[in-house]
């Protein structure tokens, strides 16, 4: 075999190579014992946006703008080939040119040249940011999902323990902490809809659809345009279903032709919620607080962080309710 020949044959075997290297999908290296880069695969070079020239032959820590100048990963490194070992996915955060900041993974093992005593490298990169990004964002619903059960079994079980027992019947404890229950459950999946349904108009009416013992026993006047917050929906359900519930057992809704009217305006930094009871019973303070007002009065206060008036006028029960603008709802 002649010089040719043998330069053809080396030729042809090094197309072969790099034309394999080429079909690895993920950018890649191979590195000799100084850590020089004897090969680079097309991903490489499309991923970074560099050219041969400025690759081939340069050490992997002098590459670009020192992306890859990390002490601990050049150690690394140093160690696989000595000692036939390998790094794998070894993150590292950086500010890459052309890519803005990203999440890479590295993986380098040592390829093995028994015909000749020299060792190389082969080093992938992963980049690994939209993974960690969508690992992060599942951490989050999850750490909010679980916020919520906490938040709505821990309601539910004082809702049970509160819901008075002395003088009534089995059946009339199961009726109203079912009734409560039964609001959380709907506040619930008001609170996981899409944004576009949690409009307050629209909660309301949802709301409240259950008690309309008539088509116009429940009117929801016009108000201003606004998105609830869907964490503040569970506190307002929980008002709304003791207002509405107190209507139907003693007020405006518990005879016919009785009529309740819902409506909110904003003033200042807050919106104002009104339910005006009318041509129902007469009506008169109760002597103790029940656990109905008890869970109205927190509810509004600790949960919405706003406050709440009761009257038992002579036209019917009123209520308002206050509610900072940017507690409970969504901007825009």
């Amino acid at each position: 075999m002649n010089t040719e020949d043998l330069y053809r044959l080396l030729r042809t075997g090094h197309v072969q190579a790099q034309g394999v290297v080429d079909t690895v999908a993920d950018p890649l290296l191979v590195l000799d014992d100084s850590l020089r880069v004897q090969s680079a695969s097309r991903s490489f070079f499309d991923t970074f946006k560099v050219d041969r020239y400025e690759t081939i032959g340069q050490r992997i820590y002098e590459l670009g703008n020192g992306q890859w100048d990390i002490p601990e990963l050049r150690r690394l490194l140093m160690e696989v080939i000595p000692k036939s070992s390998a790094v794998i996915d070894y993150q590292i955060d950086h500010d890459f040119p052309d890519l803005g900041q990203r999440t890479m993974l590295v993986t380098a093992r040592t390829l093995h040249h028994p015909d000749r005593g020299s060792r190389s490298m082969l080093m992938t990169i992963v980049d690994a940011t939209d993974r960690y990004r969508e690992s992060a964002a599942k951490d989050v619903v999850f750490g909010e999902l679980r916020h919520r059960m906490k938040n709505l079994l821990g309601v539910a079980l004082s809702i049970a323990r509160q819901t008075a027992t002395e003088g009534r019947t089995a059946e009339q404890y199961r009726d109203d902490f079912l009734g409560r229950f039964g609001a959380l459950v709907e506040a619930q999946d008001m609170a996981f809809a899409e944004a576009d349904s949690l409009g307050l108009k629209t909660v309301f009416e949802r709301l409240l659809a259950a008690y309309a013992v008539s088509p116009d026993a429940i009117e929801i006047a016009p108000g201003p345009a606004l998105t609830l917050d869907p964490r503040a929906i569970m506190s307002l359900n929980l008002v709304l279903h003791e207002l509405a519930t107190n209507a139907a057992k003693h007020g405006a809704l518990s005879v016919p032709g009785g009529r309740v009217r819902v409506s909110w305006r904003i003033e200042a930094d807050d919106i104002r919620i009104t339910w005006a009871e009318r041509g129902g019973p007469p009506v008169s303070p109760p002597e103790t607080a029940g656990y109905g007002s008890r869970l109205i009065q927190h509810a509004t206060t600790y949960s919405l962080g706003g406050q709440v008036e009761q009257a038992y006028a002579a036209g019917g029960f009123e209520a308002e309710i206050l509610i900072p603008l940017g507690k409970a709802f969504l901007p825009g």
